[in-house]
């Protein structure tokens, strides 16, 4: 592993039992401090990469290291360095806000006395103070995501990964979302974004990786990808799509 890696990923391939292969053989280092990008089709080997660095999945072969702890072999360590944020809302819509942080505040063992001082920040951080008592169902679009975030941070970890974090937010709340991204690479978080919204990546990532059919088809700083004044989606379509760029 690179000195200085949030990420390490070599060699790794995820084959499910329906044979399907997908995610074959890649390999990608995350520095600290990085914001990265990490782009691809739907089935293109995302969310598997997403699933097996959080423990989610098991890789088939290959190894993965978040800070230097193996995530297979050294699982309970590796996950209090990462904070998943993923597309899909996983909790339990009847819950109020507050019990859903203080939940995942407890799963990572952090003591009573501190678990509340730690979700009262979060709360401010992202203007839920007043919603915490109100159920998750009850919130619009745009506070799921920002619960959804904090519930991400609760522990504190070093590396975030945000799957998809603006979908179904209109244009204001995009901006306002973009703002706490920033502020949380500004303050030294890792961030791994992955988004269909490629005008985000752009502006928010300082290093990119396209994976398609399994395979990573291009990496490197952000500024490779804008050559000539165009945009990432030029590039992006063109790598996608097998053709000069």
């Amino acid at each position: 592993m690179a000195e200085g890696s949030a990420v390490s990923i070599k060699n790794f391939s995820k084959k499910y039992r329906s044979g399907t292969m997908a995610v074959d053989g890649i390999s990608l280092a995350i520095e600290k401090g990085d914001f990265f990008g990490f782009l691809g089709p739907n089935g293109a080997g995302k969310s598997s990469t997403i699933h097996c660095l959080t423990g989610i999945a098991f890789p088939t072969s290959g190894t993965l290291s978040i800070f230097g702890v193996d995530v297979v072999k050294d699982y309970r360590e590796a996950r209090k360095h990462v904070g998943l944020s993923p597309q899909e809302f996983n909790v339990d819509f009847f819950a109020p806000v507050g019990k859903l942080l203080d939940y995942v505040a407890g799963y990572y063992g952090i003591p009573a006395a501190q678990r509340k001082s730690r979700i009262d920040e979060l709360l401010e951080q992202f203007d839920l103070t007043n919603h915490v008592n109100k159920s998750f169902r009850e919130l619009s679009g745009g506070l799921k995501r920002r619960v959804m975030i904090a519930r991400a941070m609760v522990h504190d970890p070093d590396l975030l990964i945000f799957d998809e974090p603006t979908s179904g937010v209109d244009v204001e709340l995009r901006h306002e979302l973009w703002r706490h991204m920033r502020e949380l690479n500004e303050k030294g978080k890792t961030i791994i974004l992955t988004s269909h919204y490629l005008e985000e990546v752009e502006m928010l990532a300082k290093n990119i990786a396209i994976i398609n059919k399994g395979k990573i088809a291009a990496q490197g700083p952000k500024a490779d990808f804008l050559k000539d004044g165009k945009k990432l989606e030029h590039a992006y379509l063109a790598i996608t799509k097998g053709e000069e760029w």
